[in-house]
């Protein structure tokens, strides 16, 4: 409106010089004593036209009220020389009336359009019959009314409608720069809570160490999301397994590593995959709830951990004062759980590998031991045997019949014992195959010592052997 304003005060400016012209050079002759006033009603509007011009100077805001008497002076004005001009039959003074019903539409768009056309019409009229009275013939003529009102009207109407026209684009262009200001401030959030949720996701993906991992989470997520207390738990088979803690009593109330039930517990309702924002615990809904307010927790926001579609569990962040979670924060949190499942996925997945490369290296250990074992056990009755045959190789005729049949007995004593660890080994590889069958009997210990002490005994002279067996040994099934 300043800027509309300023342009008619030029305009106005111009036309006092246009005035000047037209009273002093175009202008033949006057009736007696219209020159002088010709010349008054320009310095009239010279002044008028200074002082609006001054009063719409840059910096200064346009009132209203200013336009209306800006309005006002200038349809007095160009009325006043359509008078004083009226002496002159067809003169076309009177169709500079059509400035002011321009700057009306300019002003006050298509309502001062219509207005000020209506405002002029009982002017026609007047400087029609002021015409015809002093200065005819001819005579008044309806026909000098209405058809410069009509043209009026038209222009009025015309001009003001594009002016409304021109207001609503520009307020609507005004509305949409507005609201694209407003979208380009929310993507700006948007696109600051994502790097904020991807800080996080990357410090607990930082390493594969649970434990080192979540330090790092914390120390992020504490930089973004204060808070007195946070949970990461997992859910699985109805159980909710509590993957990492810290903050308010995270060592004593639910521990990492401990379990509890999911029935009765928020992470049931978060599991449906909404992010749950618990603005005051005083009243509590779930049987975690409790021991949370006994420390003097009283706000949480739960979010779920989304690995796709599908929920694994939750991260939940918690405060003393009640209702202290902002709506960017629970945004924050909830967009924080679709990264921290991938985080916690991929920890999941290495300590389950890591678990299971133990696992086998353990049982490559195991299989070097059962080797060696077996290795050994299949030496001591092969050495038994192969000393005894060498001896009676050697020394068959030397020995008496009751010692060769020792030797005999001893050979086929740990031939049978070779069978049968054979046989072990053989159960033992049904055993990893799954196919062993299993059979129990007593086994008498005492007997069993005694034929091991008389393998051994047999198999060499230098070092006596002896069996001292207390006389009532149990047999063992």
């Amino acid at each position: 409106m300043n800027d509309v304003e300023r342009w008619i005060s030029w305009v106005r400016l111009g036309a006092v010089g246009f005035a000047v012209v037209e009273v002093g050079v175009f202008t033949e002759r006057f009736p007696q004593g219209y020159e002088r006033l010709a010349w008054a009603l320009t310095g009239v509007f010279a002044l008028g036209a200074v002082l609006l011009f001054v009063a719409s100077r840059p910096g200064r805001n346009a009132s209203p009220l200013l336009g209306a008497v800006a309005l006002a002076f200038d349809t007095a004005v160009i009325s006043c020389y359509a008078l004083l001009f009226s002496y002159e039959y067809g003169s076309p003074t009177r169709w500079a009336l059509i400035f002011p019903v321009v700057e009306a539409a300019l002003r006050f768009g298509l309502r001062g359009g219509v207005i000020v056309p209506l405002f002029l019409l009982p002017t026609l009229v007047f400087l029609e019959w002021w015409r015809g009275d002093r200065f005819g013939p001819p005579d008044f003529s309806w026909d000098h009314v209405s058809f410069p009102f009509g043209i009026l009207l038209l222009t009025g109407l015309i001009v003001g409608w594009l002016v409304a026209r021109l207001r609503r684009e520009t307020a609507s262009a005004t509305a949409q720069a507005v609201e694209a200001e407003q979208l380009r401030d929310r993507l700006g959030r948007r696109v600051d809570l994502l790097e904020a949720a991807g800080r996080c996701a990357r410090a607990l993906g930082s390493s594969l160490d649970l434990d080192e991992a979540f330090g790092a989470f914390i120390r992020e997520l504490r930089g973004l999301v204060p808070f007195d207390r946070t949970a990461i738990v997992l859910a699985d088979g109805g159980v909710a397994h509590v993957m990492a803690t810290a903050g308010v009593a995270s060592s004593d109330v639910f521990p990492p590593g401990s379990h509890r039930p999911i029935a009765g517990s928020l992470l049931d309702e978060v599991l449906r995959g909404e992010t749950v924002y618990r603005e005051d615990m005083g009243e509590s809904r779930f049987y975690e709830e409790g021991e949370l307010v006994r420390l003097g927790l009283h706000c949480r926001v739960v979010a779920p951990l989304l690995a796709g579609a599908r929920a694994i569990g939750m991260i939940s962040v918690v405060r003393k004062e009640p209702r202290s979670f902002t709506q960017e924060e629970v945004e924050l949190l909830s967009l924080l759980g679709r990264f921290v499942a991938t985080a916690v996925e991929n920890i999941r997945a290495y300590d389950a590998e890591r678990t299971t490369v133990e696992e086998l290296r353990r049982l490559s250990a195991l299989r070097a031991d059962f080797v060696s074992l077996v290795s050994h056990e299949l030496r001591s009755p092969m050495a038994t045997v192969i000393g005894s045959a060498r001896t009676l190789q050697q020394r068959w005729r030397e020995l008496r019949p009751e010692q060769r049949e020792s030797f005999l007995a001893l050979i086929a004593d740990e031939t049978s014992r070779l069978a049968t660890l054979v046989a072990d080994v053989l159960d033992t590889s049904r055993i990893e195959a799954g196919t062993f069958s299993y059979t129990f009997a007593d086994v008498d210990l005492a007997e069993l010592l005694r034929d091991v002490v008389a393998a051994a005994q047999v198999g060499q002279d230098e070092v006596p052997l002896e069996t001292s067996i207390a006389d009532a040994v149990p047999p063992i099934r």
